[in-house]
């Protein structure tokens, strides 16, 4: 791509498309065996089933509606079980915000098993591993979302088992943030063994030990921003050693910048001395713009599958990128692949990106469309 205000869509190396339907914007997609599950950006629409044993003609199974004042935009399956964020959207403090629950033994007729009710505004993004949930909700007496660990043994009667937060969130406790209002909040936790690797916004990123969850304890914690102008969108551990290191893919988000330049970058940092992460190198593309309302251009988000050193990154108006960290000091895009816009759309917003086990990658666009692709590299 040319450094250009210019976006050069319908552009493709080494990624192709197998298969796109027409779908409302969404912020996540996740798939298990032969059906794709998308988390919309926008009410009316919260969660659509998506059946795609022909990834040439993916066909809708179902479609959860939300009420117009919450955004359910994330959503994670284990078996028959389907977890869906609650988060409020607008003015309206009435909506209740929390994490949903679902029975999906029955594709064609989601049964609600259960709400996890938070305060505020409600949870923003989560994994779920089949048995426990990590995820980013507001609850009383917190400045912004912190870190909790829900037991989901049995789905039905879902138990908070850990929680935590950057020190100084704790009002209630009579902790004094440094921060102004919800700038250091946690967004996405990941665990890999017994850490959690969290995003924090413009609070940086935080590795935690969950050997005991009742009790997470902070390894290390790492902000960068300032000086960088991104928050901290990702932390991706990757789950074997690169040149003999341990590595944590990171991406900042091209939203809620300091300043307007340089664009969100994706870091590559060293943390075989976890308690000390090093960053030892980032990635930028040419500069494609200035990001404005509805037009990003900037790192977002790494498909969290990772099937060996080449990695899909969703980058907005860059739509997706293939990134090689098989010499982690100098990452080196290998692919790329930028959708045509979507239906009514002007601009593609590439938010999200899935990496099935037999190779094949589902593609969300923010707007509009689901795109299957297959990929040479």
């Amino acid at each position: 791509m040319r450094a250009s205000n210019k976006i050069n869509f319908g552009a493709r190396k080494k990624i192709k498309q197998v298969g796109r339907m027409d779908l409302p914007g969404g912020g996540l997609v996740a798939v298990q065996r032969a059906y794709a599950y998308v988390g919309h950006m926008d009410p009316p629409y919260g969660t659509s089933i998506i059946n795609v044993r022909d990834p040439k003609h993916p066909k809708l199974v179902s479609q959860l509606e939300v009420p117009e004042e919450i955004h359910s935009h994330k959503v994670r399956i284990a078996g028959d079980v389907m977890l869906v964020n609650y988060e409020r959207y607008g003015d309206n403090k009435e909506a209740q915000g929390g994490l949903k629950i679902f029975d999906i033994s029955n594709k064609a007729k989601p049964r609600e098993i259960a709400f996890f009710k938070a305060a505020g505004k409600g949870v923003h993004r989560f994994t779920f591993d089949g048995r426990y949930a990590y995820l980013s909700p507001t609850m009383e007496g917190y400045v912004g979302n912190i870190v909790m660990i829900l037991d989901l043994k049995d789905p039905a009667r879902p138990e908070e088992v850990g929680r935590w937060w950057l020190p100084g969130q704790w009002v209630a406790g009579g902790e004094t943030p440094t921060w102004q209002r919800t700038a250091h909040r946690c967004h996405h936790p990941i665990r890999r063994g017994n850490r959690l690797y969290v995003s924090y916004w413009h609070g940086g990123l935080v590795i935690l030990d969950i050997s005991d969850m009742s009790r997470p304890k902070m390894v290390s914690h790492l902000d960068w921003s300032p000086p960088y102008p991104a928050p901290t969108h990702t932390t991706l551990p990757i789950p074997w050693k690169i040149m003999d290191r341990d590595i944590l893919v990171v991406t900042d988000e091209e939203a809620d910048k300091l300043s307007p330049k340089p664009q969100a970058f994706f870091w590559v940092v060293d943390i075989t001395e976890e308690t000390r992460p090093i960053p030892i190198s980032t990635f930028l593309l040419p500069d494609g713009g200035k990001s404005v309302p509805g037009n990003r251009f900037g790192a977002h988000q790494p498909a969290e599958q990772v099937r060996g050193n080449t990695l899909y990154v969703t980058w907005f108006a860059g739509g997706l990128r293939a990134i090689d960290i098989s010499n982690p000091y100098l990452p080196r895009e290998v692919g790329y692949y930028v959708p045509l816009p979507g239906k009514g759309q002007k601009t593609v917003q590439s938010n999200d990106i899935f990496h099935r086990d037999d190779g094949l990658l589902f593609l969300i666009d923010r707007f509009n469309g689901l795109e299957i692709l297959e990929s040479d590299l």
